[in-house]
């Protein structure tokens, strides 16, 4: 069977948006976060088959088939997993590898040793930072007034003049090959190896994983290049990553309201600092596509907080047609007064930067705030002109409702009939719904395996955990592997789910990937249900709180039943060893009754 790598199966599933992908065989409709649709799969008249954009999964609550979009596409076409990769690459126009579709053992060892190559030295860096020897490292830092917490957040460090982190990284018995892979570790022509980072304040660029994936590097002077950057290697690619989302969604679970994005990383941590926590950095000026479905993953709305002049600019229009095809809510930050973010809120504070967040301007707005600054709508053709750029614009806006409030304001601000408007509004609107077509596909039967007799609440709380689970932070994670004895799981399935989500969350492994670690189609429907199911968890640290004192409760049962058994046959037991299980008896009987 053809393996292929988890970070190629990334690729492919995240061009492959899962409502534009099951769009072409089922007639959906938005239902409030999710999509709605009958189901190909078996014979109904009111929709059950959910389509969930956040999570990137489907469920039939009629049928119980579900999964992520190769799943789909396996089940659908009735074609294996390895063909749906293929089909999902080439419609993504993503190559696969020739070597049998599959990654080299020796990449895949070298990529993990790149990634502990990066932690050593992002710590390295970060210490360093706080020695005698680094004086103009700690001028840079008082200067930009950056304090102890922001520093640790961002593991931000300082690299000497010498090679240092060289001779480091060889004390911990990397050998020059994961040094080299790592782009920290230059040769030269003559075979020395040298560190490519000297003299800087460095930026360590973490994934949504917290792996340190690459570099960036400042001045401490005048002198060029101001900003030196990791290079795309095995392990980091800038147009696939956004600078400070692990910290933007640090003790987080699901989306966050609204995340900022800004050009430069000091833009992004002077803004954390100064308590505006929900920002990131584009590692570049120009959105890709791949930044723009991360964003949308992790937050319901995204402000564009560009810089003002000509780049800044450019990158806003860019920025709102990626994220537009991806159907989120996009706003634009205005400032005056500051010539970017960072300078404005050090100059008015972060109070006045929240109220230009909360005043940022749709997409709309900022369209026509650009087109009249350069028409004269005194002038006829400049009017016309106006007109015609403003419906192509309104025409693509799919809330009916949002749409004509927009007509009914430029109508009486700009004297335009409503009926001219709307007249060029539709002409655009034909044109883009001519070609529409929806697929029939035949009709695949899944079954669905009956859960084991376990009382209802059990259940619940073991479907629970595993959504707890799947939504982790690193302290919920932590509380609920210590907190679970997996002999007290009743459920068989929910044990095997539970194994495997500890083990692979502990190897950090990509958690969006978690449908495609079982690799049985009952367990893959059963997981997608759960992933789909509302557990309505007000209070995560509360859930995790009962579930930890019920596993506790669990464990002392189980404890005191082993003591009665071992108490009742004395015979392999000593006088002393016997008064030690009574007094334990004891102890766990008080506890058990307090807990009642």
């Amino acid at each position: 069977m053809v393996r292929y790598s988890d970070e190629l199966l990334d690729e492919i599933r995240s061009r492959n948006d899962i409502v534009d992908v099951i769009s072409q065989y089922v007639t959906l409709k938005r239902k409030g976060r999710n999509f709605f649709g009958l189901c190909p799969f078996h014979n109904e008249k009111s929709p059950s088959f959910s389509v969930s954009p956040d999570k990137q999964i489907f469920k039939c609550f009629g049928c119980g088939v579900g999964g992520n979009v190769f799943h789909f596409i396996s089940k659908v076409e009735n074609i294996s997993f390895g063909e749906s990769v293929q089909m999902l690459a080439e419609r993504a126009g993503v190559e696969l590898p020739k070597s049998q579709n599959s990654e080299d053992e020796h990449t895949s060892i070298l990529k993990s040793k790149v990634y502990e190559v990066n932690k050593e030295a992002a710590e390295f860096y970060h210490q360093n930072l706080y020695k005698s020897t680094s004086k103009a490292g700690q001028e840079y830092i008082k200067k930009r007034k950056l304090d102890n917490n922001t520093l640790k957040s961002f593991l931000i460090g300082y690299a000497g003049d010498n090679n240092e982190l060289y001779a480091y990284l060889k004390s911990q018995g990397f050998n020059e090959e994961e040094m080299l892979a790592s782009s920290l570790i230059g040769r030269s022509e003559s075979g020395r190896y040298y560190d490519k980072f000297r003299h800087r304040i460095i930026f360590p660029i973490q994934d949504v994983r917290n792996r340190v994936i690459a570099f960036g590097g400042r001045v401490l002077d005048d002198s060029k290049p101001k900003y030196i950057n990791s290079p795309e290697n095995i392990v980091y690619s800038k147009g696939r990553n956004l600078f400070g989302l692990n910290v933007a969604k640090r003790g987080t679970t699901g989306m966050l309201k609204r995340i900022l994005i800004v050009e430069g990383y000091m833009d992004a941590i002077s803004l954390y600092q100064r308590g505006i926590t929900n920002v990131v950095a584009s590692l570049g000026t120009a959105l890709t596509d791949a930044q723009g479905r991360l964003l949308r993953r992790s937050s319901e709305q995204v402000i564009l907080g560009y810089d003002a002049d000509g780049a800044g600019q450019t990158a806003i229009m860019r920025g709102m047609e990626i994220l537009k095809n991806m159907g989120v809510d996009i706003r634009v930050l205005q400032i005056s007064g500051a010539k970017d973010p960072d300078e404005f809120v050090v100059k008015y504070g972060p109070d006045k930067f929240r109220k230009c967040m909360d005043n940022a301007i749709s997409v709309v707005e900022y369209k026509i705030k650009n087109l009249k600054k350069n028409l004269n709508l005194e002038n006829t053709s400049d009017k016309i002109k106006f007109l015609n750029e403003l419906a192509k614009t309104l025409s693509e806006v799919d809330n009916t409702m949002e749409r004509e409030v927009y007509v009914d304001n430029i109508a009486r601000t700009y004297g335009i009939s409503k009926e001219a408007i709307y007249a060029e509004i539709n002409k655009k609107l034909y044109k883009n719904t001519a070609n529409e077509k929806i697929l029939e596909k035949p009709t695949v039967t899944i079954t669905q395996k009956p859960e084991e007799k376990i009382d209802e609440a059990t259940l619940k709380r073991e479907k629970m955990l595993i959504y707890l689970l799947i939504n982790y932070t690193e302290e919920s994670f932590e509380r609920i592997r210590q907190a679970v004895d997996l002999e007290c799981i009743k459920s068989e399935r929910n044990k095997n789910i539970i194994m495997t989500l500890i083990s692979k969350i502990s190897e950090n492994a990509n958690i969006e990937n978690v449908v495609e670690w079982f690799n049985d189609e009952d367990t893959v429907n059963y997981l997608s249900g759960i992933l789909l199911t509302d557990f309505e968890i007000i209070d995560e640290n509360k859930a995790i709180e009962d579930i930890e004192k019920i596993y506790l409760k669990e464990r002392k049962v189980k404890r005191r039943n082993k003591i009665i058994k071992l108490l009742e046959d004395k015979t392999n037991l000593t006088n002393d060893e016997a008064a030690k299980l009574e007094k334990e008896l004891n102890s766990i009987i008080i506890d058990l009754a307090r807990m009642k």
